[in-house]
């Protein structure tokens, strides 16, 4: 696909959501790791939830930091998921 097709979201459809590879429990979140393809490594991606007042709230975070493997990709997520949720906590659905 070329770059103008990947920016301006030509070639037909939406890319799919990266699927979780590991998920942990942290302080009553869960963080589920979801490191995807970029540029031959894998970007460290994740996101955390928990349900508040019968409601599943989401927050999606994406760090600059790139690995060769997808199990690296996904222990930091995990790890960079619970640092944001000890800094944060319920803040993060805001």
């Amino acid at each position: 696909m070329s770059f103008f097709k990947k920016l301006f979201g030509g070639g037909g459809g939406t890319a799919a959501a990266p699927k979780a590879v590991k998920s942990a429990e942290h302080k009553g979140f869960t963080i589920e790791a979801r490191p995807y393809k970029e540029g031959g490594q894998f970007q460290l991606a994740g996101v955390i939830s928990k349900e508040i007042d019968g409601v599943r709230k989401e927050h999606s975070f994406v760090r600059a930091d790139r690995f060769t493997s997808i199990e690296e990709a996904a222990d930091i997520a995990l790890t960079k998921g619970k640092q944001i949720i000890d800094e944060q906590g319920e803040k993060i659905f805001r």
